[in-house]
């Protein structure tokens, strides 16, 4: 099972901004989608947006301020997953894969989250990114004489895949699942890569 994850952060410093949009989706083995979740997170620090973060998101305190605190909504969104798939403890969180477009960012501020609010991170280190996986799929494509995008960019990857945002404004579910889109195209066609043995 995979979890794909997107966050909305006022700004990139681990420790000093904060996450303050959450969205996720739920993939089977089959990368079919079984459950999304979204929610917009109440920063503590009002006078942390960076002015580079604020451009992709446009939310600012205002827009946050009557939204659930990270750690009413961590357990919400253990909840969820625990409920989507039918899994019988907590500890069954360590089977998920987290995916996302540079998901290391996104697991860095997650886990840091957790640490902050005096929480134990359920989730394992298997990760599967966008990024790689794209860098990956897209040399096989051009050593077929096949063009690729020039960018791996998440706009890029999904536009490769006549798939595109409704809107230029960044939102951390729609991210998550164009997010999930991509993985699910890249590794469905990856079932006709073959290997010849010369």
């Amino acid at each position: 099972m995979y979890l794909v994850l997107d966050l909305e952060t006022t700004g990139t410093e681990v420790g000093y901004h904060e996450i303050i949009q959450i969205g996720a989706v739920l993939l089977d083995q089959n990368f079919n989608e079984i459950s999304t979740f979204f929610s917009n997170v109440c920063p503590i620090y009002e006078n942390r947006f960076s002015k580079e973060a604020q451009k992709v998101h446009y939310l600012s305190f205002l827009d946050l301020k009557n939204s659930p605190a990270i750690y009413e909504l961590i357990p919400e969104f253990e909840n969820w997953i625990i409920k989507s798939l039918k899994l019988k403890t907590k500890k069954d969180l360590k089977q998920l894969i987290l995916a996302g477009q540079s998901v290391y960012f996104d697991i860095i501020f997650l886990q840091y989250a957790y640490k902050q609010n005096q929480l134990p991170y359920p989730f394992s280190h298997k990760i599967l990114d966008l990024k790689i996986l794209a860098f990956y799929y897209f040399t096989i494509l051009q050593n077929n004489s096949i063009e690729v995008p020039k960018s791996l960019s998440l706009d890029s990857i999904a536009n490769f895949f006549n798939l595109k945002r409704t809107s230029k404004v960044h939102n951390a579910l729609e991210d998550a699942i164009l997010t999930a889109k991509c993985i699910s195209i890249i590794l469905n066609n990856s079932k006709q890569f073959k290997i010849i043995k010369e």
